[in-house]
């Protein structure tokens, strides 16, 4: 070293951006040879020590700067560094610092880079009156022409949804890049604007990666599935395929797929990431699994997970939600366990999957072990949603006095989702004096719960027969708003996605879809399926009754996946509600008279229809 210890062979060495040993090494011959006062290896040093991350060395050296301020560059490279991080003042009070500087023989002033870096702060920091005081400083200090600081203040009133200040600030930018639009577009996804985050997509000159991201996952976060897959297919299509999707398109795009069932696109995409050698980290195998899991090919997600050299708590915890999905619950268990072997802690939604799956297995004493001890053994405190899967486990088990005893002791209000599951329990175990008991405890509460239950109370009386507390129900929920989700379901054929309704009329097979779900249920009935009518007004003829539940959206589905498909090939189809009583003995009924195995993922699990019998084994 003896030999580099000249100022100019010492910052050749730095320039290199040496590891750490070394940094030190050269530090300590630069103290021991008396050249710590040299500015131009003290600016080296700092450079160094924010490249590895030291901003606690860096910073030492910038407050023992050898004269009497660093120039404006290491100003703003510490300015930049802490920038960074959240929850830091520390870029505030340096711009201060360096604003109020008193040294009459060297004086610095705040640049372009100086305004960027303190405004993409206040963007990290979440402080919107920080952003708009440094504004008035740029106009005041004539910058805010500059591209740079134009673009951090698009984003900063983008960060904050001020989406009329955001617009302002571009319109008057002079010159505008790629980043100036993209944060304009990502404004508007964020804020759920999604038609004006197109417009401004589509007028983009120039569009990169990083641009089909925002607008694909801006789709995906309002659930505009379809339109995300066909905004990612345009992407690879388009005059701008030079452009390849980066990891967040692609993990959006196989989020899409896992939502509408798509498994001929998720097929696709997986195939794409490997023909391309795109590597697989943690998430893209973490969507891959979830996507297989909900298109119902749970061996095909168990693959994906195998494939993975070392699993993190995120591939552990999408495989193990995808085998509780499927009801195998004895299985998700095993997976759970054996990443408790390996060491790795379970998050709050690992603990999700696993009880989901015993609730689905009725698996009592394993999840209710779990439940008990999340918080001693995990440090995970139980949310709303753990303790909705803890009582679903106890009422589908027929507890139900206990798990009502749960939901009333809660830390927090039970929301309609625990309400449901505890009133759909009742339903199921005829337990009418519970279900109304409920019901009453709910209205003492005044919460939003009420109208859902009265929903599943009033099903409950149809399925008893006791129609005139059924009318009195419904006359309560019609003298208040009544917010019913619409039966929707979707099925893919040929890699094209359809849509249908309960009672569609817009398909524009509609018509030959009526005729063959009419012959599908005549030749069931031959198998033994009989209409349930139970849950049905009462005040419907029988005829009108058997014709209400006939139309539902995932028989329709149904007939229309048995007219184009291949005879004896997967039917698939992804519903939004739970499925109903008389749907599930209809596909059971189905499968068995067509030989047909269909796969229907409804809002709370799969059910695989197989030989007139169904994966959940009649306890969904």
């Amino acid at each position: 070293m003896q030999k580099y210890a000249t100022p100019k062979a010492l910052n050749y060495l730095l320039k290199k951006r040496p590891p750490f040993s070394q940094l030190n090494q050269i530090h300590a011959k630069i103290i021991t040879s008396t050249l710590s006062s040299n500015a131009s290896l003290t600016d080296s040093l700092i450079h160094c020590y924010l490249h590895i991350d030291n901003l606690t060395t860096a910073k030492a050296l910038f407050n023992h700067y050898p004269l009497p301020s660093p120039p404006t560059l290491i100003w703003n490279l510490m300015i930049r560094a802490y920038s960074k991080q959240q929850n830091s003042t520390e870029p505030f009070n340096l711009f201060n610092q360096m604003i109020t500087l008193e040294s009459p023989s060297f004086q610095v002033f705040p640049d372009k880079y100086t305004f960027t870096f303190v405004i993409t702060s206040c963007a990290h920091q979440m402080s919107v009156v920080c952003g708009e005081f440094f504004h008035g400083m740029v106009k005041k200090n004539g910058f805010e022409l500059d591209l740079y600081v134009g673009n951090s203040l698009v984003n900063l009133y983008a960060v904050f949804a001020k989406m009329d200040d955001a617009c302002k600030m571009f319109d008057e930018m002079s010159e505008r890049d790629v980043f100036s639009w993209t944060s304009l577009v990502t404004g508007y996804a964020k804020n759920g604007e999604m038609t004006k985050a197109c417009e401004r997509f589509l007028a983009m000159p120039v569009r990169n990666e990083v641009s089909w991201a925002v607008i694909i996952s801006g789709f995906v976060g309002s659930g505009r599935y379809v339109e995300a897959l066909k905004c990612f297919r345009e992407m690879l299509s388009g005059d701008e395929h030079e452009v390849r999707p980066n990891e967040a398109v692609l993990f959006c795009a196989l989020s899409a797929c896992a939502h509408l069932g798509a498994l001929d696109q998720g097929n696709w995409i997986h195939a794409y990431i490997d023909k391309n050698g795109i590597l697989r980290g943690s998430n893209i195998s973490t969507a891959l699994i979830n996507m297989y899991a909900k298109c119902a090919r749970i061996d095909s997600a168990k693959r994906v997970f195998d494939e993975i050299r070392r699993p993190d708590v995120h591939n552990f915890t999408s495989l193990i939600t995808g085998l509780s999905a499927h009801g195998l619950g004895m299985e998700a268990l095993c997976v759970f366990n054996r990443m408790l072997a390996e060491n790795i802690k379970p998050n709050e939604v690992t603990i999700l999957g696993v009880l989901n799956g015993c609730s689905h297995s009725g698996l009592i004493e394993e999840g209710s072990f779990i439940f008990v001890n999340m918080e001693g053994y995990w440090g995970i405190e139980p949310k709303i949603e753990h303790y909705g899967c803890y009582i679903d486990l106890l009422a589908r088990a027929g507890y139900l006095e206990k798990a009502f005893g749960v939901a009333k002791s809660m830390k927090m209000s039970p929301d309609i989702v625990i309400w449901r599951a505890l009133l759909s329990a009742c339903r199921v175990h005829r337990d009418v004096d519970l279900g109304e008991h409920i019901i009453n405890h709910i209205k003492q509460l005044n919460t939003d719960g009420q109208n859902g239950g009265q929903v599943l109370l009033s099903n409950l009386y149809a399925s008893l027969g006791r129609w005139e507390r059924v009318a009195q129900v419904r006359k309560s929920m019609s003298q208040r708003e009544n917010h019913l989700d619409i039966g929707c379901s979707w099925i893919e054929v040929y890699g094209v996605l359809h849509e249908f309704r309960v009672a569609d009329k817009l398909h524009t097979q509609i018509v030959a879809i009526q005729e063959k779900l009419k012959e599908i249920l005549e030749r069931a009935s031959l198998v033994g399926y009989v209409a349930n009518t139970t849950q049905v007004s009462f005040d419907l003829s029988e005829e009108e009754k058997v014709q209400a539940v006939a139309w539902h959206s995932e028989k329709l589905a149904t007939a229309f996946g048995m007219m184009t498909t291949v005879p004896g090939s997967i039917i698939r189809i992804v519903k939004n509600l739970r499925t109903c009583e008389d749907c599930h003995s209809a596909l059971k009924a189905i499968s068995k008279a067509y030989g047909r195995e269909i796969i229907v993922r409804d809002r709370s699990r799969f059910h695989t229809f197989r030989e007139g019998n169904c994966s959940c084994k009649d306890y969904w």
